[in-house]
C-alpha cells in the first residue's frame, strides 16, 4: 500500500482549527486555564516573615554549638525542626491560611522558648513575635482596603 504524494498535495493544508473562548477550552496540561487567584496581603506577609525567620533559626544552630555549647544533637534536632515547620507554613499560606495563622503563631511561641538553648532567641523571638502580630494586623487592614 502505497500512498500518492500528487494526492496529498492536491488536497492543500488541513484547516486550521478554530480558537474557542477562553472559558471554553477543555481542561488539561497544555492549555492554559484560569488565572490563578493572587494571594491576600496578609498570607503575602506572613509568608515573608516566616522566611526570614527561617534565615535567623538557621543561623542560630551554629551559635548554639560554638558559643552556647549546646549539645549537637538537641541544638540540630530543634533548629531544624523549627526551620522546616516555618518554610512548610510558609509554603502553606496561599492554600491554608487558618492552618498558616495557627501553625505561625505556635512556632513564635516555640521560637522564643528555644531561648532556653540560644539566649539571645528570647530577643529574636520577641521581635518575630510582633513581626508575626504586625504583618497580620497589616495584611488585613491593606485586605480590606482593597
Amino acid at each position: 500500500m502505497s500512498a500518492d504524494p500528487a494526492r496529498h498535495e492536491a488536497a492543500g493544508p488541513a484547516p486550521a482549527p478554530q480558537a474557542l473562548p477562553r472559558d471554553q477550552m477543555p481542561r488539561d496540561q497544555t492549555t492554559p486555564g484560569p488565572a490563578r487567584q493572587r494571594p491576600s496581603a496578609m498570607q503575602r506577609l506572613c509568608a515573608i516573615v516566616l522566611i526570614m525567620e527561617t534565615i535567623v533559626i538557621w543561623l542560630s544552630i551554629p551559635v548554639a554549638l560554638a558559643v552556647e555549647h549546646a549539645s549537637p544533637r538537641s541544638a540540630g534536632v530543634a533548629g531544624v525542626v523549627l526551620a522546616v515547620v516555618a518554610v512548610a507554613l510558609a509554603a502553606t499560606a496561599r492554600r491554608r491560611p487558618r492552618w498558616t495563622l495557627a501553625g505561625g503563631s505556635v512556632l513564635q511561641v516555640l521560637v522564643i522558648a528555644s531561648g532556653a538553648i540560644v539566649p539571645v532567641m528570647y530577643f529574636l523571638g520577641a521581635i518575630f513575635a510582633a513581626l508575626w502580630v504586625i504583618g497580620i494586623a497589616l495584611g488585613r487592614r491593606l485586605d480590606a482596603a482593597s
